[in-house]
C-alpha cells in the first residue's frame, strides 16, 4: 500500500500562515496525484485543493486567494501554504492518493494533521 504522512499542522492567529507538508512514498511503481482535504468535527471531509505532475493545482472556493499548493523538491511530496488564515479553517487536513490509472495505488490517506486558527 501507499504511505501517506502528513505534517506541519499547528495553533495560530487568525490572519496568520501555516504551511503542511504531505509526503507519500510505496514499495511498488505507483502513479498518482496527491490532493489536500479538510475536516471538522462533526461535518464531512471536504476538497481543499490539488496538484497533478504537471503542476495543475485546484482550489476550493474557499481557500483560493489564500491557500497555494506545489510540489516539493522531494518526490511524491507537497506542500499546502496557507496564509490570511480564518477561525473557520480550523480542521484536521489529510492528504490522500488519487490514481486513476493504477487502482493499486489509489484512495490512500494519511492520518492527518490538525489545524487550530483562533480568532
Amino acid at each position: 500500500q501507499v504511505r501517506v504522512v502528513e505534517s506541519g499542522g499547528g495553533s495560530v492567529q487568525a490572519g496568520g500562515s501555516l504551511r503542511l507538508a504531505c509526503t507519500a512514498s510505496s514499495t511498488t511503481y505507483c502513479e498518482y496525484d496527491l490532493h489536500w482535504y479538510r475536516q471538522e468535527p462533526g461535518k464531512e471531509r471536504e476538497f481543499v485543493s490539488s496538484i497533478d505532475s504537471d503542476g495543475n493545482t485546484k482550489y476550493a472556493d474557499s481557500v483560493k486567494g489564500r491557500f497555494t499548493v506545489s510540489h516539493s523538491n522531494v518526490k511524491n511530496s507537497i506542500y499546502l501554504q496557507m496564509a490570511s488564515l480564518k477561525p473557520e479553517d480550523t480542521a484536521t487536513y489529510y492528504c490522500r492518493t488519487v490514481s486513476p490509472a493504477y487502482p493499486q495505488c489509489r484512495n490512500f490517506w494519511g492520518q492527518g494533521t490538525q489545524v487550530i486558527v483562533s480568532s
